[in-house]
């Protein structure tokens, strides 16, 4: 395989320093270094932020269409279901990679974003609060949304047969002490900063279904 330089770049993850390290270089030049990059619709930075990728799903030039059918007498069940077949799946793609990293604030600016959809649909959800909103337009909260795919996503790779299964770690052979109260299938594992949890560890702390436990327990093999 030869390498595209051109479309070939360079960038380091987290807190090192990238003056510490030398160029890389191919036979037709040099990698570019760069601290923010767009790789297969997601932008990724160099400092683990998600705000980049936040700011360009959440650019407000997609309403710009809503609003253009709307003047153009579109109906309600008509922009509803343009902004379901267009904007939604923006503001969802790839929800598995980085909803489980983004922060409270982040989280408000994406639902801000379908508050404005459903205002330029319904004009009179202008003066009412959020949830009245979402229930005025039959709309879930997009965070709710993306729990639930970032779930249904933890539950395919479960499967045996998924081809990422083998990034899960075992089930514990071990015996459980009686005094356990609940056990999930798979252990769970602790990470130091929100920042560098990943989707796995994360999924087994959070998505995953407690079973209560009766008198000494063993968990299956």
């Amino acid at each position: 395989m030869q390498i595209n330089t051109s479309k070939t770049k360079e960038m380091f993850l987290g807190r090192l320093n990238p003056a510490s390290f030398p160029f890389l270089f191919t036979q037709t030049g040099s990698v570019e270094r760069v601290t923010a990059f767009k790789l297969l619709g997601i932008n990724f930075e160099a400092n683990l932020s998600w705000s980049l990728h936040i700011n360009t799903i959440t650019a407000s030039k997609r309403h710009y269409f809503l609003k253009q059918l709307k003047r153009a007498g579109v109906s309600t069940d008509q922009l509803l279901h343009v902004y379901v077949a267009v904007i939604w799946p923006v503001l969802e793609y790839c929800t598995p990679v980085w909803h489980y990293a983004i922060t409270r604030t982040q989280t408000e600016q994406i639902e801000s974003t379908q508050k404005r959809a459903i205002c330029i649909i319904f004009p009179f959800t202008r003066e009412i609060s959020y949830p009245y909103a979402l229930f005025a337009a039959n709309l879930n909260s997009l965070h709710s949304r993306r729990y639930n795919i970032s779930k249904s996503f933890f539950q395919d790779i479960c499967d045996p047969s998924s081809c990422i299964h083998h990034l899960l770690p075992p089930q514990s052979k071990t015996f459980v002490l009686s005094w356990l109260r609940t056990v999930t299938p798979l252990p769970l594992l602790s990470f130091h900063t929100k920042k560098h949890c990943s989707f796995i560890i994360y999924a087994l702390n959070n998505y995953q279904e407690s079973t209560k436990l009766t008198q000494n327990p063993t968990l299956p093999t």
